[in-house]
């Protein structure tokens, strides 16, 4: 057991903070009496929580640890698929939250069955479930890993009981004990940031013009390199890598789209997901320049101690170098970014659970029914996600973010794909979609196969499928990328192979754009409507000319 670094009034405040998790989840637990409370809080939330919640999920303990840690070992470069989400999501979130609100009861998948059948929901839900198990492991460990070093106990026992408080908020409390506690959860993230890019700004000799003056000295306030390569980490990769990003978040992600469900109304869930988003922006560049102010403060006090490796700088610098008290005001924060990501997935997998499968295979199940399946779902991806993260301690975590970053491309599965094709064409076919995921599984397959080394033993790691120059070399974050467009590609040429009639108009961008018709000729209308009124109202006389065309 490693000896703790915080005072037992830090203890008190992270404690005490857990605590409030599972409070909250008893004092919401008397109102889940049914799925629509339980999976959409009645439709009645109001959209500032909302997208306070959104900005919550999206930050998580990623940001809080492993952001500093990138910045602190290379530049903000890892901040650049971040940037692109805000002009992502001014140019489809006005297209994509009425279409979800009108079209689905629940889950984000079912929309993929309208479209283009059954399967196409199956693969689109497993995609989504085996990224997010891989998310929650992830974030497990990296919140695990600072706690067991700030309080001196093994990142195991941390694990287990942080995700056992995390499953019992979700079980009990429902979507809504999981919004109003991203809400305190997300004011928690932002004091802990600002103290300590407060700290790192006034704390070095010199004081913020000098930690800027050695920030760019040392490159480290830079998205480069800028090089047009798409086999290194360029600006270039995050972009594109950003985009697809954005959109499989914003487009095709249970844990946003059911937020949208919870709104009063379409106008409230678009402008639930602004604020999460612009929200979100600021906070990763706050945690971005964290990394940096920590290079540039052990720069100047003789470097880190042997040992401490980037992922662990920031923990480091708030054990030793924060005032007792608001050391745990922070840990809490951490211990906070971990629950409001964490138990909003949990919510949104028991929602797939019953909404997809459940209900499909008992259809004549009640209400009460399907309630306690969404409980005993959560409760098993409770369970489920303590243990890839057990797993992942054992394993190690070096690069944590990079692997998330990782995952997401390999589990997206061309997911985006599938979502543009739906969305942007009324000739793709459920048969051309299931060329187009056949394409992009196989592409997935050799890309991952000629670019994996594995040690087979000897200690010399080989290429699973040595292909020689027919390898793929590309860095990996384009994987996801790639495998969004040959899906998306393959599965809208193979639809002209195969006879159908064209898709029902209000499952595409094309009933949008006629709504959006229809709605600026009634405006119009009524213009004409209300002229005559308004002369009359004005006894008749026709409107005087201003000074200005008197002239």
């Amino acid at each position: 057991m490693n000896q703790p670094l915080i005072h037992w009034i830090d203890y008190v405040i992270v404690i005490l903070s857990v605590v409030l998790a599972v409070g909250l989840g008893l004092y919401f637990a008397r109102r889940q009496k049914s799925t629509d409370t339980y999976f959409a809080g009645g439709r009645n939330i109001p959209a500032w929580a909302i997208g306070m919640s959104i900005f919550a999920t999206l930050i998580s303990s990623v940001t809080f640890l492993a952001y500093p840690g990138a910045a602190y070992a290379s530049n903000w470069i890892l901040l650049v698929q971040g940037l692109m989400v805000p002009i992502v999501l001014v140019a489809m979130i006005g297209i994509v939250v009425p279409l979800y609100r009108r079209v689905i009861k629940l889950s984000t998948y079912e929309y993929f069955e309208r479209r283009f059948g059954f399967f196409a929901r199956v693969y689109g839900s497993l995609a989504f479930v085996l990224g997010h198990f891989s998310k929650m492991g992830t974030v497990f460990f990296l919140v695990s890993l600072a706690m067991s070093a700030f309080m001196g106990i093994d990142i195991y026992t941390i694990i287990i009981v942080l995700g056992v408080a995390i499953t019992l908020l979700t079980l009990l409390g429902g979507i809504e004990a999981v919004i109003w506690m991203d809400v305190i959860q997300g004011f928690m993230l932002i004091i802990g940031g600002v103290v300590c890019v407060g700290m790192l700004l006034f704390m070095p000799e010199g004081g913020p013009s000098n930690v800027f003056t050695i920030a760019r000295e040392y490159g480290k306030i830079s998205f480069g390199p800028y090089d047009w390569d798409l086999t290194q980490l360029t600006f270039l990769v995050m972009a594109l890598n950003g985009i697809f990003y954005a959109i499989q978040k914003y487009g095709t992600d249970q844990t946003i789209v059911q937020r949208y469900l919870t709104a009063k109304t379409d106008k409230g869930a678009k402008r639930a997901a602004y604020i999460g988003v612009f929200m979100s922006v600021p906070v990763w560049t706050l945690f971005m320049f964290i990394g940096t102010g920590l290079f540039v403060f052990y720069h100047l006090h003789g470097g880190l101690p042997e040992g401490i490796k980037a992922d662990a700088v920031f923990p480091h610098f708030i054990a030793t170098q924060i005032p007792v008290g608001v050391t745990g005001l922070i840990i809490a924060a951490l211990a906070a970014g971990a629950i409001s990501s964490l138990d909003s997935d949990m919510n949104c997998l028991a929602a797939i659970g019953v909404q997809d499968y459940y209900v499909r295979f008992k259809p004549k199940s009640t209400d009460k029914q399907r309630l306690r399946v969404g409980r005993w779902v959560v409760a098993g991806s409770g369970v489920g996600s303590i243990g890839v993260a057990l797993l992942y301690a054992y394993w190690g975590g070096e690069g944590v973010l990079g692997a998330v970053f990782g995952l997401y491309a390999i589990f997206s599965a061309g997911i985006v794909g599938l979502f543009l094709l739906g969305l942007l064409s009324r000739r793709a076919n459920k048969q051309g979609l299931y060329v187009g995921i056949a394409a992009a599984v196989l592409f997935t397959g050799y890309a991952l196969l000629t670019s994996t080394k594995f040690d087979f033993g000897g200690g010399e790691k080989k290429l699973l499928l040595d292909l020689g120059s027919w390898n793929f070399t590309h860095h990996k974050y384009m994987l996801g990328v790639y495998s969004h467009i040959v899906l998306f590609v393959v599965g809208y040429f193979a639809s002209f192979l195969f006879k159908s009639e064209p898709a029902d108009p209000e499952l595409t961008i094309y009933g949008y754009l006629s709504r959006r018709k229809r709605e600026k000729l009634e405006e119009l209308a009524e213009e004409v409507v209300a002229a005559p009124v308004r002369e009359a109202v004005s006894g008749g006389m026709p409107e005087q000319p201003s000074s200005r065309e008197r002239e």
